[in-house]
């Protein structure tokens, strides 16, 4: 009963977490007018109050108060470190730092007050309800910064699969005769994931004045995959020194995949490492179980 009013606790604190990022959609202006005219005829509340939704009138000002109280926690440098880990997870559902400083400070509160009142179902000590307010509130400020880490490390990853095959194209192109930036564009079209999303940045800012090897170096900076600042690194010195970028991007293209099979021959190796200790903690044990489970019965019967 206790583990059940906790779960229904957490779930009750991550419907109001999703309620404070997305805003509610407003209602149509048949159904404003009938509100309207609803609640004025119960209280004497102003049309403009009645129109606003719940999130600019209640969980807006919260945001704010928590946004306050995150940048005297955080520190000037973190706000510079969160939207760094922003860009390498692609900034997803279009958060800013300071959604992201706010949600940190309501995770914090609202698993603090999870741990409490789970602490008083099951009618603990002094000392666990400190720890388990105190570890609520750090794993609820810890929260988004461990899953922006874990956005990042999962668009690396599918920029790593993707680029030998998305260079390949690229070098096709440029073989076949069109430049750089119409091979960029063609890649970016008839490919999709995170590097086409990054070309396609690329191609935006080219378009709205910034050098090309500005550009690049800008993806580079984005992302934190070894193979593609390489990549972006030999494209800017063909830029800078007039090489053939058709010549380059065909030596780039030859070392793509040789080292797309040599990371997957890294990923097969550390398969046994791994499977250790799952198979320690959980075969094993069962196997000794029947094995000698039998033989040790006999010998307490003989013994008894």
């Amino acid at each position: 009963m206790f583990l059940f009013l906790a779960i229904v606790l957490f779930g009750s604190a991550i419907v109001l977490l999703r309620l404070a990022l997305v805003r509610t959609e407003a209602p149509s202006g048949l159904a404003r007018s009938l509100a309207s005219l609803e609640q004025m005829s119960i209280s004497p509340v102003s049309p403009e109050e009645v129109e606003q939704p719940f999130a600019d009138r209640v969980l807006e000002p919260l945001q704010a108060k928590a946004l306050n109280l995150g940048r005297r926690l955080t520190g000037g440098d973190k706000a510079e470190r969160i939207r760094h880990k922003l860009d390498l997870a692609g900034n997803p559902r279009d958060l800013s730092v300071d959604r992201i400083v706010s949600l940190k400070v309501m995770a914090a509160v609202v698993l603090g007050l999870c741990g409490l009142a789970y602490a008083l179902l099951i009618s603990a000590s002094p000392l666990i309800y400190l720890a388990l307010g105190a570890g609520g509130g750090v794993v609820g400020f810890l929260a988004p910064d461990l899953w922006l880490y874990q956005q990042a490390y999962d668009r690396s990853e599918e920029i790593r699969r993707t680029l030998a095959d998305a260079v390949d194209l690229l070098t096709i192109s440029v073989e076949a005769g069109l430049g750089f930036d119409a091979a960029l564009q063609q890649v970016a079209r008839n490919t999709g994931g995170p590097l086409a999303e990054e070309f396609s940045r690329v191609l935006r800012e080219m378009q709205l004045g910034k050098g090309r090897s500005e550009s690049l170096r800008s993806l580079g900076d984005r992302t934190n995959v070894d193979d593609l600042k390489t990549f972006v690194g030999a494209m800017v010195q063909a830029d800078s020194f007039g090489i053939s970028i058709a010549q380059v991007l065909r030596v780039q293209s030859g070392e793509m995949r040789v080292k797309r099979r040599q990371h997957a021959e890294k990923r097969a190796q550390q398969v046994p490492v791994k499977i250790m200790i799952p198979l320690i903690l959980c075969v094993l044990p069962c196997l000794m179980t029947v094995v000698m489970g039998p033989a040790i019965i006999n010998v307490v019967k003989q013994f008894g």
